[in-house]
């Protein structure tokens, strides 16, 4: 656990230097995320870095693709890239978009854009993983702001139809959207009801105790009797003391003072 957590402060630190260094970015949602992603790819994918087009390789789709710092990070620190092309985050022509793109990054499975298709692209990866006799599991990462959108729940459906035990939903529930709190802009009530009436499996953990989710992939990866679900109740921007459940910082680069202290509260440089 001690491990993964550090992996996951390591990606803090990535992640605040991406946006920083851009001026632009995502940082609240990469930061929520970032546990989440540190344990799946440590614990949980079968993947190769050197071979990242391995046909049997299990699939991650990051569906709310503008928290891209998150997986530039974790995809630097398993080593689909290096950690110098992570200087290149927003630059035209690099390799680190602002949106995650599969035609541009080693290890990216799907090109995220407008919010609410991934579930649909993991929903066909899993159909043809199926149809392939393939043991991948599919993993997508929904935020809960992109569940407001109606093609999310047919898709919902349409997986526990097909009985899809190889796809995995993880929810980065941290309740803060582009413009606002959830309750705010809109209400979304008893989530895990929706999902298990849908005929979903279902399992709601903390997003940043690691123990708790070791325990909520491993959930997932024996919940092959259909689609399953893991709520993830994160904190947006979580790490960093003046980001965490701030609105404001969906999608604001910190300024010099506020990028100082981020790295000084992640333990990159002492007092």
């Amino acid at each position: 656990m001690e491990e993964l957590e550090e992996l996951a402060r390591r990606c803090r630190v990535h992640i605040v230097n991406m946006v920083y260094k851009a001026q632009a970015g995502h940082p609240g949602g990469s930061l929520s995320e970032i546990d989440l992603l540190a344990a799946l790819y440590k614990t949980q994918l079968r993947v190769r870095p050197n071979e990242p087009q391995w046909e049997d390789r299990d699939r991650f789709v990051l569906s709310k693709g503008h928290a891209s710092p998150g997986m530039y990070a974790i995809l630097a620190e398993m080593g689909f890239i290096t950690v110098e092309d992570l200087d290149s985050y927003r630059v035209l022509g690099g390799i680190c978009q602002g949106h995650v793109d599969m035609k541009w990054c080693p290890g990216v499975d799907f090109s995220a854009g407008s919010l609410g298709m991934g579930l649909s692209f993991g929903m066909g990866s899993a159909i043809a993983g199926r149809l392939e006799n393939s043991a991948r599991q599919v993993y997508v990462m929904l935020g809960d702001g992109e569940i407001q959108e109606g093609s999310v729940w047919e898709a919902a459906m349409a997986a526990a139809h097909h009985e899809l035990g190889n796809l995995n939903v993880i929810l980065d529930r941290n309740r803060i959207q582009n413009d606002d709190f959830c309750e705010t802009q809109m209400r979304m009530f008893d989530i895990p009801a929706k999902w298990r009436s849908f005929g979903w499996n279902v399992k709601e953990i903390n997003g940043h105790d690691m123990s708790e989710i070791v325990d909520g992939l491993n959930f997932l990866g024996t919940s092959n009797d259909g689609p399953s679900i893991l709520i993830a109740h994160t904190v947006k921007g979580n790490g960093i003391s003046y980001m965490a459940d701030n609105p404001a910082f969906h999608g604001a680069a910190p300024n010099d003072e506020q990028y100082q202290q981020a790295m000084l509260e992640l333990g990159e440089v002492s007092a």
